[in-house]
């Protein structure tokens, strides 16, 4: 039973105890997830605009805001040893609202690796040029990382242990070779080389490039042993990746004058930037295929009542992504998916409030936590939930002022409690869980013994 489980990395089941992994080694995955490609464009992006000493602090109060959501999210992940999607159904959103968020991070993360493969397909013909069309290169290169993300989250420990200090290595690199011509001290203290903006704006911009991998952290520190392990790997991970590679960005951005980040390494160290841009793109795509294929499972499982292998999902969407990189269809998805983004703060707030102030289902989670079997039922739809939900995304992306992402995330926490406080958040209907077949009990499988969290009555509910 632990062996079906496994290979499937638990996407509909809790993870083991055995399973569990050291926080090191899952920090230096949070670690590459942060330091990836985009958080050096994020550095020469504020370097461009910014002083160093205000870049440096828009860096750390974005980084803080970071790792409080991951560290809250994070810790229920690991408490419960769920991804987002199925921990969905049992903190707020119920069985058709957790389908919904899986779908949403499905299409969104699909969406990104199919870009993300593209970009990297350009930067392999730029390093080749005239080997391969660049089609091609997008589609090697989706399907390279499809075949890692297939083997779960052991190949993408064997993927960040090689990428992550390669990056890191060619990174230093780069920055060496183009501070070499300049003054440290002077590009300390110079100004911003282009039109500037505000700190907090710059912080709006640090929190929001990463809040989507923030939301999502229950993904990753599910496999997590303790809190403190979730704490260590959040603030070791995140701390280095951000300052590290953001101020890398930094001071790039202000020795060339330039926020172009791909054109200064490119053309500071030629082929080895290309490199840059290959490895920091191949550690971010592996989770945006991961937490994409948790999502779809999840949402299958409950519009379809069908539980899909993950390995075989992960090879299908890898595939789907590829090809339409390769097609070149997906760059004309960049706005959709941006808009897309604004729906995941608020399921952040709601699974945290739920879970901590309400705790309306917390209790179906702490009864069968023990045995290691998902609660034997679920409420069907949560209509305040989908309210607050829709209401806080909106105002996401309406309200522009401030940082967006956040006032969202903490207007559905106060709306939620709110409405928990006033009895307004109610399940209609109850449905009952798929129990994979490597979670169930023996009673369970002969047909002999009551279910963990049923009170043993022929009750008449449909099975989900």
């Amino acid at each position: 039973m632990a062996r079906t489980a496994h290979a499937d990395d638990f996407a509909l089941s809790r993870v083991t105890p055995d399973a569990r992994k050291p926080w090191f080694g899952i920090a230096v995955q949070r670690f590459g997830q942060v330091s990836a490609l985009s958080q050096f464009l994020l550095g020469a992006t504020l370097g461009y605009s910014m002083s160093f000493g205000q870049a440096a602090l828009a860096l750390l109060l974005g980084s803080i805001i970071l790792e409080v959501i991951m560290c809250i999210v994070g810790i229920i992940g690991q408490k419960e040893g769920l991804n987002t999607a199925l921990l969905a159904r049992w903190t707020g959103f119920g069985e058709i609202g957790a389908s919904l968020v899986g779908l949403a991070i499905g299409i969104s993360l699909i969406g990104w690796f199919g870009i993300q493969s593209a970009i990297s397909a350009e930067s392999l013909d730029a390093l080749m040029p005239g080997v391969m069309p660049i089609w091609v290169w997008s589609l090697l290169f989706g399907l390279a990382v499809t075949a890692i993300v297939a083997y779960g989250f052991v190949g993408m420990q064997w993927l960040a242990n090689i990428t992550v200090p390669l990056f890191l290595i060619l990174v230093g690199w780069s920055v060496i070779s183009e501070l070499s011509k300049h003054s440290l001290g002077d590009l300390l203290t110079s100004p911003a080389p282009g039109p500037t903006m505000t700190v907090w704006q710059g912080t709006g911009i640090v929190a929001g490039g990463l809040i989507v991998g923030a939301i999502i952290t229950a993904d990753m520190t599910r496999f997590n042993r303790s809190k403190a392990d979730v704490v260590k790997q959040t603030v070791v991970g995140v701390t280095l990746g951000e300052f590290v590679i953001g101020l890398a960005g930094v001071l790039l951005a202000h020795a060339a004058a330039s926020g172009n980040i791909v054109a200064i390494v490119t053309s500071s160290i030629g082929f080895v930037g290309l490199i840059i841009v290959i490895t920091g793109t191949l550690k971010i795509n592996d989770w945006n295929l991961y937490s994409s294929t948790l999502g779809l499972v999840n949402f299958i499982s409950t519009a379809f009542s069908k539980n899909l292998h993950r390995v075989t999902t992960t090879i299908v969407l890898g595939v789907v992504g590829s090809v339409l990189a390769a097609a070149g269809i997906l760059a004309q998805f960049t706005g959709f998916l941006t808009v897309l983004g604004v729906a995941f703060p608020p399921i952040a707030g709601i699974i945290v409030a739920e879970y901590f102030f309400v705790r309306r289902w917390r209790g179906d989670l702490e009864a069968t936590r023990a045995s290691g079997r998902l609660p034997e039922y679920a409420p069907r739809i949560v209509p305040a939930t989908i309210v607050i939900w829709l209401v806080s995304s909106l105002v996401g992306y309406f309200v522009t002022w401030g940082i967006p992402a956040i006032s969202s995330l903490i207007l559905s926490i106060v709306l939620y409690t709110i409405a928990g406080r006033l009895g307004w958040v109610r399940g209609v209907g109850r449905a009952r869980t798929l129990q994979p077949a490597s979670a169930a009990d023996p009673a369970t499988e002969t047909g002999t013994g009551g279910t963990t969290g049923t009170t043993g009555s022929a009750e008449a509910i449909p099975s989900n």
